[in-house]
């Protein structure tokens, strides 16, 4: 089976399952009783209707109008599908609507209106304006688009922003300005060759123009040629860029000898080595056509090494993402009421991007992107997507020039309390588990899987080849794995790895028996195992992978799926052994709340924990908390606060592991015991224990005082509150050896397999 077949079903599948689609409206009031319902619906919900009636402006008040944006498109110019129809883009709006929550905490009803008449479609929206606080156009096929967008700005009095036109504009003027000032130029003067003449050229050209390029040195072309003053087969706004400083029958070719910059927003492979080494010395390229650019970067850079180059595609540098700019320009819009997005802020987008990449990039970007500090430079003129401060950086910026150009009707005065409240939407470490995803794909290391029988692992192993964040070696009866991955259409080569511990395929691998028994033998020989105990137990997979991880030929091990977690844990005592100096393993979860994650520990080995070993799980969790580079604040949980219970067993516990840990570590923010709410009201702290050291935030370690409480409260949390886990993370060993929960799904597969890759990285 073909992989676009396989990718195919596996997107359907992923569209299909569950919950249908991709997002979901959910009740943000209680709704438990009668009195709830009765304030919700009738009688109580007359009261903010006359409130509105007598003041519409107490919409954003009592309504979620001031956070809801409407994505709508007639589906005619979707994602270079083209024109497939308004119910068949429904996938790319709703997905767009992910975007907005997951970036910039903005909530989105998708609206897919079935009709190519521009009169019938700005009537349809216009009669929708009191439902919405923004509206984002999408893929909607040109000329229609801009006079959608140009007359809804007139006849509407909140936001509305194309983000095919004007998303692609504002990344890469930004990129453009900081690419400028690299090579040392000045815009006025640079040639700008622009390749294609749809909507995001025709934005683009425009901001670069208010940026300060010349329009009489930009040159643009469409399928046909140059946009020239002769041509009567303008139509549109091509019109607007006809430029006779040219011959009418220049080719690309010959405009691009000389030029300073070229811009891309056409088709894959239009553009060859030889046309840019023709450009001007020290040249900029943005080719931004995907996922085929018009040049690959590979190609640009082996022709020029003097260029700077940007793309649409995340797997080289620079790359020009729309995601870097419509959720917070919306954001900082929504919240000053702004009655639209004019130029000035989008060009306050602009500069605040140029702005972002100039200052040093955080542990967490870096974390995700590279094994050397990102700084301003060639291979970095714009921020990534990943980055928390996108939020606090573009949304007040955009916010800003609402104000001073006069279309804020709600103006901020505090902006300090403002950045903390965009702060607190999402957490700043809410990028977490694709910070880990990214890093552990630019360090792949070799992932030996206990449970290679099971087509849940070889699912899983399959995505884990293709986002290249492991290379797997697989344990278990070569003809059964093989058969599976053909009955069930896994996606894996015929080169991958697998090893029999039982049947040995050749005289290699019965040699690494013998030395696997041999070195068990030695290591557990006065444990009470025999020679033949040695060799009975290297063929058993969780001990063979636990070797070989041991002696170095595989750096972690994944197991337990289809075992009791105690028996993937033994081999893994006996073979690899505690890191010197501790005492306990244990187990520390990842729940990734919209607040940012939280990390629960023990929750899984130790059933009553000794207060030695309760410091020593907050020491190590505390160690692991930094190296994905967050602080971490640590609470110790019970059920009193404080003293509050004098005498029972398990806060006293608590209270003196926090002592020693003060003590041993006075710059470590820790306290306890506590109950588990106080870890997370502030206020409530600050006004009955002002003491506290987590009396100035949150906490996101938990440290429970028993098994029983911190499995209780993983699994309430999880299914509950429907957060994602990642784990849970055997800590505390020499070498990395994880263990999953029966019934792991192959997200959970996949996300054990990232962080146990980052934790070799972090172990070296």
């Amino acid at each position: 089976m073909s992989s676009k077949k396989n990718l195919k079903e596996e997107a359907l599948e992923y569209h299909a399952k569950g919950r249908p689609g991709k997002i979901e409206v959910i009740p943000t009031k209680e709704y438990a009783n009668q009195r709830d319902l009765s304030l919700a619906y009738s009688p109580g919900v007359a009261e903010p209707c006359l409130a509105i009636q007598a003041n519409p402006d107490d919409a954003y008040k009592y309504t979620a109008k001031g956070n809801l944006v409407a994505v709508i498109s007639n589906g005619t110019a979707v994602l270079g599908l083209g024109d497939i129809g308004a119910v068949a883009g429904k996938p790319v709006m709703e997905g767009k609507g992910l975007l907005f929550k997951i970036f910039a905490d903005i909530d989105v009803f998708d609206i897919e209106l079935d009709t190519t008449n521009v009169d019938e479609f700005v009537r349809t929206v216009k009669i929708m304006e009191p439902t919405f606080g923004g509206v984002n156009l999408e893929d909607i096929s040109a000329p229609a688009c801009f006079e959608i967008e140009e007359r809804l700005k007139k006849e509407l009095n909140i936001p509305i922003m194309h983000d095919d036109q004007h998303g692609t504009a504002i990344i890469s003027s930004a990129a453009l300005l900081n690419a400028t000032e690299l090579v040392g130029k000045d815009l006025s003067g640079m040639k700008i060759i622009v390749n294609g003449a749809g909507a995001s050229a025709i934005s683009c050209s425009r901001l670069y123009i208010a940026l300060g390029a010349d329009k009489k040195n930009l040159f643009m072309f469409d399928s046909k040629g140059l946009i020239h003053p002769s041509r009567t087969n303008l139509d549109g706004k091509k019109i607007e860029f006809a430029n006779d400083n040219l011959p009418a029958d220049t080719t690309l070719e010959q405009a691009m000898q000389g030029a300073d910059v070229f811009v891309g927003l056409s088709k894959g492979n239009v553009v060859t080595q030889d046309m840019v080494r023709s450009m001007a010395k020290d040249c900029i390229i943005f080719a931004l056509a995907n996922p085929t650019p018009e040049i690959s970067y590979e190609e640009a850079m082996a022709a020029r090494p003097d260029i700077i180059m940007a793309t649409g595609r995340s797997d080289y540098p620079n790359q020009v993402n729309n995601v870097l700019g419509f959720p917070f320009i919306f954001r900082g819009a929504l919240d000053v009421r702004a009655s639209e997005i004019n130029e000035e802020m989008k060009l306050a987008a602009v500069r605040s991007l140029a702005e972002l990449a100039k200052k040093p990039v955080p542990d967490l970007v870096n974390l995700a992107y590279s094994e050397v500090n990102l700084s301003f430079g060639k291979n970095y003129i714009i921020p990534k997507p990943v980055d928390p401060r996108l939020i606090t950086t573009v949304s007040p910026a955009v916010a800003k020039a609402a104000i001073e150009t006069g279309v804020a009707k709600h103006p901020i005065t505090d902006w300090e309390t403002y950045e903390h409240q965009l702060t607190k939407r999402l957490g700043q470490d809410n990028t977490l588990s694709r910070v880990i995803m990214t890093k552990a794909q630019k360090n792949p290391r070799r992932v030996v899987y206990a449970d290679a029988e099971n087509i849940t692992v070889l699912k899983a192993i399959q995505q884990i080849v293709e986002d290249r964040i492991a290379i797997p070696i697989l344990l278990g009866n070569k003809e059964k794995i093989r058969a599976l991955i053909d009955e069930n259409n896994i996606r894996l080569s015929e080169e991958i790895e697998i090893i029999d511990p039982r049947n040995p395929a050749n005289a290699t691998e019965e040699d690494q028996l013998v030395k696997f028994a041999d070195f068990l033998f030695e290591k557990r020989q006065r444990k009470g195992i025999t020679v033949q105990d040695a060799k009975d137990m290297v063929t058993r997979r969780t001990y063979y992978g636990c070797l070989m991880v041991k002696l170095g030929l595989a750096d972690t091990m994944i197991g337990g799926m289809t075992r009791n977690y105690p028996d993937t844990i033994r081999p893994a005592l006996q073979v690899i052994g505690p890191a010197d100096g501790v005492n306990k393993i244990f187990g520390m979860y990842i729940l990734m709340s919209r607040f940012g994650p939280l990390f629960l520990a023990d929750t899984t080995v130790n059933f009553d924990p000794e207060v030695e070993d309760l410091v020593q799980i907050a020491e190590i969790t505390s160690e692991m908390v930094q190296q994905l580079n967050i602080k971490p604040r640590i609470a110790f949980v019970t059920y009193s606060n404080f003293g509050s219970v004098a005498n029972g067993p398990a806060p006293v516990r608590l209270r003196k592991a926090v002592d020693i840990l003060r003590k041993k570590h006075p710059d470590m923010v820790v306290d306890g015991e506590m109950q588990a709410h106080l870890a997370f009201d502030t206020e409530l702290l600050k006004e009955h224990h002002p003491f506290s050291s987590l009396a100035d935030g949150p906490a996101n370690v938990l440290i429970f005082p028993n098994l029983s409480s911190a499995n209780i409260a993983y699994n309430l949390l999880k299914e509950v509150a429907g957060i994602e886990k990642v784990g849970p993370l055997l800590l505390g060993l020499k070498k990395p050896i994880q263990v999953l929960q029966l019934g792991a799904t192959v997200r959970e597969i996949v996300n054990l397999t990232a962080i146990s890759v980052l934790e070799t990285l972090n172990q070296e």
